[in-house]
């Protein structure tokens, strides 16, 4: 993970733990590995090891846990271009009342040409999303 990937996880991370810290509250914490296929050769690539995967997983809990939240921890895989989905299927397995995801922010013609996993989210999702932006020029600190 970036750390611009990392910075916008955390800021995630922290509106689902004030979600969860209304009563009953509770997250679960899911990190996609996508991996890409090579057609011809049907070589798997992906760009993060297993372990750093669910070490990020394991520190989102821990942060979770620590602040008084009950925290499940899920490392998933899918292929590059289906994140969205995987999230979807992921909230409708859990029986989530909100799905809480991190964006760039990249701008209206990046977002149309590259795609956007939180404005798929949107689009697929049965129940409510909430995406937490980070705001523009802000330096990450210990929450």
């Amino acid at each position: 993970m970036s750390w611009e990937e990392e910075f916008h996880s955390d800021l995630a991370l922290l509106a689902a733990r004030d979600l969860a810290l209304l009563p009953k509250g509770e997250v679960w914490v899911l990190h996609l590995r996508e991996r890409e296929i090579a057609t011809k050769t049907r070589v798997v690539l992906t760009d993060e090891t297993a372990d750093k995967a669910s070490a990020a997983v394991e520190a989102a809990v821990d942060k979770l846990t620590a602040a008084g939240v009950k925290a499940h921890g899920d490392v998933g895989h899918t292929i590059f271009g289906y994140a969205a989905r995987s999230i979807v299927d992921d909230a409708i397995e859990h029986d989530v009342d909100v799905i809480v995801i991190g964006s760039r922010g990249r701008g209206d013609l990046a977002g149309l040409l590259l795609g956007s996993t939180a404005h798929k989210v949107i689009h697929l999702a049965d129940r409510p999303v909430l995406i937490v932006r980070s705001p523009r020029h802000v330096w990450l600190r210990d929450h």
